[in-house]
């Protein structure tokens, strides 16, 4: 019997209602995370990734709203819960780690007194127990002389520690799920690939499936079991992360890889991807990439492709269809 998804997603929409009109940041995108899985979200500014993600957590910011599909967690509809019962799963079955520490931490709150209330919130433990786990967390995610900084403050933790102090908070109450929206960006280079690890492993050791958002296609490859691309509020291409990254089907993914730099000199010229991400209000019809796509056919620019088979992965991309049927 094939398992249940612990995270799935079909046909989701989000809009924004404006004077202007409805503007669709996320237009019916589907997938599926399981169990310990890792599943990278990448693209440019403005693809959606972070709307994807507060949509899950159902955090989307007024007048935003979802406007189609559905969201499930281990099979329980999540998307239309009343507010109450969302804050309820937030923090218990789903950890939350931001790109800035200091969006998610209070001020005005030790450390110990947010980790420690949201530990008893969660979970059915004593005070002292709750400070014994707040300690033993902050000791697994690095922090040193744990004991001590129960008593400090935001302010005084550095960015990357004031990170681990966050992947300690998203992970307090033993979620099955953690959604890292760009968990690295404000954060010193040195820095950042200490704490993609720091997830990595905490997340492996606790058996948490990850949503890991990012713009860097270089996190991805290092993190991710698979990876999603998106383009304009839509998946271009889903699949695991080696195929993605070694055999990309989609113009777009092509693209991505080809602006990476290689360290061992192979490439002479870094690929530029011509053109823009388009605006919301300026969406073109068909294939959302095909202005900047130099393999544009009549068919790109007025029936939206959807996601088709491309070896292990799925493509959104008409030229699949011929690329099949040349080889027949």
């Amino acid at each position: 019997m094939k398992r249940q998804p612990l995270l799935s997603v079909k046909d989701l929409r989000v809009e924004f209602p404006t004077r202007r009109g409805v503007l669709t940041a996320i237009d019916g995108i589907s997938f599926n995370l399981r169990e310990g899985e890792v599943l990278g979200v990448v693209g440019e500014s403005g693809a959606g990734k972070s709307i994807t993600g507060t949509a899950v957590i159902g955090l989307l910011e007024p007048p935003g709203r979802i406007a189609g599909g559905e969201i499930r967690l281990k099979g329980e509809r999540i998307d239309n819960l009343p507010p109450a019962a969302m804050r309820k799963l937030r923090g218990k079955r789903i950890g939350m780690v931001f790109q800035d520490p200091l969006t998610s931490l209070n001020p005005l709150f030790t450390i110990g007194d947010q980790i420690i209330e949201t530990i008893m919130t969660h979970l059915p433990v004593s005070e002292r127990e709750a400070r014994d786990r707040a300690v033993a967390l902050l000791e697994e995610v690095g922090i040193p002389a744990a004991g001590d900084r129960l008593s400090a403050y935001p302010h005084q933790f550095s960015g990357g520690m004031r990170q681990r102090v966050v992947i300690a908070l998203a992970l307090c109450a033993e979620p099955e799920l953690v959604i890292a929206d760009e968990p690295t960006t404000a954060l010193d280079v040195s820095v950042q690939s200490q704490i993609i690890r720091l997830l990595q492993r905490v997340c492996r050791d606790h058996g948490t499936a990850v949503m890991l958002i990012t713009h860097d296609m270089g996190v991805i490859a290092e993190t991710a079991d698979r990876v999603a691309v998106m383009y304009s509020g839509r998946i271009a291409e889903i699949g695991p992360v080696r195929d993605v990254i070694k055999s990309p089907s989609h113009p777009y993914t092509i693209g991505l890889m080809g602006a990476i730099p290689s360290l061992t000199g192979d490439h002479d010229r870094l690929t530029q991807i011509p053109g823009s991400m388009p605006r919301l209000d300026s969406i073109p019809t068909g294939c959302a990439f095909n202005p900047r796509c130099s393999l544009t056919m009549e068919r790109c620019r007025i029936e939206r492709p959807e996601l088709m088979p491309a070896g292990e992965s799925q493509a959104a991309c008409w030229k699949l269809l011929e690329t099949e049927g040349a080889g027949r």
